[in-house]
Parts: C-alpha cells; sequence; structure tokens
C-alpha cells in the first residue's frame, strides 16, 4: 500500500487530498510545515511527496533544493496556487517530478500520483525502517510497535503519536505539537483529546514510559 505525505498548510486543503487518496487505499501523513517536512521525508517508508509551495518555516522550494541536495530520490508533486511559468520552470528545474496548480480536480492529481509511483524505488535494507527509543521499537513499514518480547497493535493515530516521542526521546513535547502532527489542526487546541490518547498509550506501552511535564506537555523516559 503506497504511503503518501501530504505537505499543505491549509487545512481544508490537506483535509481533501487526504480523504481522496486513503479512499484509493492508500496510506497518508499530513504536515503543515516545511521543517517538519524535512524530519520526516527522508525515512524511508513515503513513496511520495505531495508538496505546496507556500509553507512556513520552509518554502516549498527550500524544501525541495534541500531533500534533492540530501541524494533524496523521493518522488515529489508541487501542488500550488503558483501557476506563472517561471514557478513551474524553477519547481521542475528543481527537481520536482510534476507540478500541478490549484485550482485542481482531485481525479488528476490522483493519475499523477499514480503515474508517478509506476517506477518503483529501489528495496531499502528493512533495518532502515525501525525506529528504537530504549526498549520499545517501531516498524514504520508495517506499523507495528514492540515493547521488550512483545508486539502491540496500535491504531493509526496512537502510532502516529508514538512515534513523535520515540523520534524524540527525552524531549518535552507540547499538546499543540502533538495535536499538530497526530490530528493536523483536525481538532480544536482546546480539546482534551490529546491527554485521552496519552492514556491509550500509557495503558498499552506501561504507566511509566510517557512522563507528564506539568504546564508544558509530555516526554518519552529515555
Amino acid at each position: 500500500m503506497p504511503n503518501i505525505l501530504i505537505a499543505e498548510d491549509e487545512p481544508r486543503i490537506a483535509s481533501f487530498i487526504e480523504k481522496g487518496l486513503r479512499s484509493q487505499g492508500f496510506t497518508t501523513t499530513t504536515v503543515t510545515d516545511g521543517l517538519h517536512v524535512l524530519d520526516i521525508a527522508q525515512n524511508g517508508i513515503f513513496d511520495l511527496l505531495i508538496l505546496d509551495l507556500g509553507l512556513p518555516g520552509k518554502d516549498g522550494f527550500q524544501v525541495l533544493e534541500e531533500l534533492r541536495g540530501q541524494g533524496e530520490d523521493l518522488p515529489v508533486i508541487i501542488l500550488s496556487a503558483r501557476s506563472d511559468i517561471h514557478d513551474k520552470v524553477a519547481g521542475l528545474e528543481g527537481g520536482a517530478d510534476d507540478y500541478v496548480t490549484k485550482p485542481f480536480r482531485f481525479e488528476e492529481l490522483l493519475a499523477r500520483v499514480r503515474l508517478r509511483l509506476r517506477s518503483a524505488r529501489p528495496v531499502r535494507d528493512a533495518q532502515e525502517f525501525l525506529l528504537k527509543a530504549g526498549n520499545v521499537v517501531l516498524n514504520l513499514r508495517t506499523r507495528q510497535v514492540k515493547l521488550g518480547d512483545r508486539l502491540i497493535e496500535l491504531p493509526a493515530r496512537e502510532f502516529t503519536m508514538a512515534e513523535m516521542f520515540c523520534r524524540h526521546p527525552g524531549q518535552v513535547i507540547s499538546r499543540e505539537q502533538l495535536l499538530d502532527y497526530v490530528w493536523g489542526y483536525d481538532y480544536n487546541p482546546g480539546s482534551n483529546i490529546v491527554d485521552v490518547y496519552i492514556g491509550y498509550l500509557r495503558k498499552k506501552l506501561g504507566s511509566n514510559l510517557i512522563e507528564t511535564v506539568r504546564g508544558i506537555g509530555y516526554r518519552l523516559r529515555s
């Protein structure tokens, strides 16, 4: 099942693309800023990146330049409201595989995605898909969690939250950061949904694994 990374800071558009791709059998992850794209685009689990140019933090051109400069061959489709020919040329010459302008029809974007996925990427070593933090091991390809000798199945959002903690062991992560990473602003920032899911993880991974840092957020004990 192809895994698509969507870099789009407009929630309505991101949700539209995500729902459309999932209805076609794709797995999707949405990020809303350029720095976050660079943080996870190179972990080897994604098959294609849909990249908006107007991202906060680092714009799409900067993201593309750094990805290609680091030798990352992840297929990239730019999806942007910038329809000027100079932007299109800059995007394609900068390493994008395709360029789709907004407004767009989902059927066209889907066709472009399928076209770019036909050229299979090289098979990577299985160890590249493992994310380890202490005695917690996440398999980013199979979406399974191993805690010591136990294999634990986590629903999608719980797994994504566990992934965030395992990428930053010992670091305090705020509720706002977790809300953005796991839900992509689909929920009101005042919601207690983060606390609820922290409770789910503690029940499955151990009550002492995730520490509450009062007034700030949560931390995975290293």
